[in-house]
C-alpha cells in the first residue's frame, strides 16, 4: 500500500526505467501486431489467392510457435539486449524479403520465407513484461511490489489491446492508400528503428539479472499443468482476435460497409483497453482465478451477441464493446498468473510462450474463419468468435482447481 508522502507508482517506474522506455516499448509492439494481417493482405492482393494467403498466415504462426519460446529462453540465458537486437534485424530483413518475392516466387519459397518471418518475430510485448518484472522485483519497495506489478500488467495489456486492434487497422490503411507492400515495409522500418531502440535501452541491463540466475529451474518446469493452462488460455484469446477480425470483415461486407471494418473493430479495442487499465483497481479479494472465469463469461456473452445480432451495424458495435470488456481483463489476468507461476530464471520464456500462443491463435483463426466465410456465409463465420471465447472459458474452468495448489497464485 502507498502511504502519504510516498512517491506514486508512475514516479517509481519512471525513475527505474527512464522516461523513454514506455513510448519506445509501445511503438515497438506494432510490427508484431501487423505481421500476420500484413503478410496475409500482401499475398491475397499480389497473388490473388485467399487460399495461399491463409497458408502463408499459418506458416507465420508455425514459425512463431516453433521459435518464439526459444527466443524467450535465449533472453533468459544471454540477456535481452543481444537476443532482441538480432531478432529485430532478422525479422525486418525477412519482412523485406517476403515483400520482394511475393509476386514472382514459387509458392513453396513464399511459404518458407513466411516461416522465417514468424520465427524471427522479436516478441517485444512478452519481453517487456519480463523486463519490468525483473526491475520491479529488484528495484521497488517490497511492500509495494504486488500493487505495482498489478498496475504494470494492466498497462501492458492495455498497450497490447491497442496494438492488436489498431495494428491491423494500420495495415488496412496503408494497403488501401499506398499499396499492399507498404504495410509490410512499414512494419520492417518500425523493427529497424523501435525494436532496435527497445533492445539497446538501458533497462535491458537492469533486467539482465534473470540471465544470471544460478538456480534456474529445469526446462521440465515449463510443462507443469499450471503453466500450460495459461498458454492454452492465451492461444484461445489469439483465436478470438483472429476469428473476430475475420468474421467482422465478412459481416461488414454483407452490410455494405467493408471499408469500415477496421474502425468498427476498434470499438472492441477501446472497451478492452479501458477495462484492462481498470484491473489495477480491483480488490485483492477478487482473486486472479475468479477474474479469469468472470471475464471469460463476459467475453462469451459478447461473442454470442455478435453471432446473433449481425443484421445491423449498431448491434454489431454493441456486441464488440461487450466482448472488449471481457477480453482486456482476461489478458491482464493471464499475464499476472504467468508472472506468479514462472519457474526461477524462466520469466522471459514463459512470457514468450503466452505471446506466441496469441499470435499462433490469431494466425490459425484468420485462415480457418476466412475459409469458412468463403465457402459458407458470413453468418456462419460469425459464430467462430463464440467458439474461441468458449475455449477461453474452458481454460478458466480447468485453471480453477489448479490455482488451489498455491493460494497466492490466485
Amino acid at each position: 500500500m502507498r502511504k502519504p508522502g510516498e512517491p506514486s507508482t508512475v514516479s517509481l517506474l519512471l525513475a527505474a526505467t527512464g522516461r523513454t522506455y514506455f513510448p519506445i516499448a509501445f511503438i515497438a509492439r506494432f510490427p508484431y501486431a501487423m505481421i500476420v494481417v500484413g503478410v496475409l493482405t500482401l499475398i491475397v492482393i499480389v497473388r490473388d489467392s485467399l487460399a495461399l494467403g491463409g497458408l502463408v498466415s499459418a506458416c507465420v504462426g508455425l514459425g512463431t510457435a516453433a521459435v518464439g519460446p526459444l527466443i524467450g529462453a535465449a533472453a533468459d540465458r544471454f540477456g535481452q539486449r543481444r537476443v532482441v537486437l538480432v531478432a529485430g534485424i532478422a525479422n525486418g530483413l525477412a519482412l523485406l524479403l517476403i515483400t520482394w518475392c511475393a509476386s514472382f516466387s514459387p509458392d513453396a519459397v513464399v511459404l518458407l520465407v513466411a516461416v522465417v518471418v514468424g520465427a524471427t518475430a522479436p516478441q517485444v510485448s512478452p519481453l517487456s513484461r519480463s523486463r519490468l518484472v525483473g526491475i520491479i522485483s529488484t528495484r521497488m519497495p517490497s511492500a509495494r511490489r504486488a500493487s505495482i506489478l498489478n498496475s504494470v500488467f494492466s498497462y501492458e495489456s492495455a498497450a497490447d489491446e491497442v496494438t492488436f486492434v489498431f495494428g491491423p487497422v494500420l495495415v488496412g490503411a496503408l494497403a488501401t492508400t499506398i499499396g499492399p507492400q507498404s504495410a509490410v515495409i512499414g512494419a520492417a522500418l518500425l523493427e529497424f528503428v523501435f525494436v532496435t531502440a527497445f533492445a539497446v535501452h538501458p533497462t535491458s541491463r537492469l533486467a539482465a539479472h534473470e540471465s544470471a540466475v544460478r538456480d534456474r529451474e529445469p526446462v521440465s518446469a515449463l510443462l507443469r499443468p499450471r503453466l500450460l493452462v495459461l498458454v492454452v488460455g492465451a492461444t484461445a484469446v489469439g483465436l478470438f482476435f483472429g476469428a473476430m477480425l475475420t468474421a467482422l470483415t465478412a459481416v461488414m461486407g454483407v452490410l455494405g460497409s467493408a471499408d469500415q471494418s477496421g474502425l468498427v473493430y476498434g470499438a472492441m479495442g477501446v472497451g478492452s483497453a479501458a477495462f484492462a487499465l481498470g484491473v489495477a483497481l480491483f480488490p485483492a479479494r477478487f482473486t486472479l482465478r475468479a477474474r479469469w472465469l468472470s471475464f471469460a463469461c463476459v467475453l462469451l456473452v459478447g461473442a454470442v451477441l455478435f453471432a446473433v445480432l449481425t443484421a445491423a451495424l449498431g448491434t454489431v458495435v454493441g456486441a464488440l464493446i461487450v466482448a472488449g470488456i471481457g477480453v482486456g481483463p482476461t489478458l491482464v489476468t493471464l499475464y499476472s498468473l504467468a508472472a506468479l507461476r514462472s519457474p526461477a530464471g524462466r520469466s522471459a520464456t514463459v512470457m514468450t510462450m503466452l505471446g506466441s500462443g496469441i499470435v499462433v491463435g490469431q494466425a490459425a483463426a484468420s485462415g480457418i474463419v476466412g475459409a469458412v466465410a468463403s465457402t459458407t456465409s458470413a453468418g456462419v463465420a460469425a459464430y467462430a468468435p463464440a467458439i474461441a471465447a468458449l475455449l477461453v472459458l474452458a481454460a478458466a474452468v480447468v485453471n480453477w482447481p489448479l490455482s488451489r495448489v498455491r493460494r497466492s497464485s490466485g
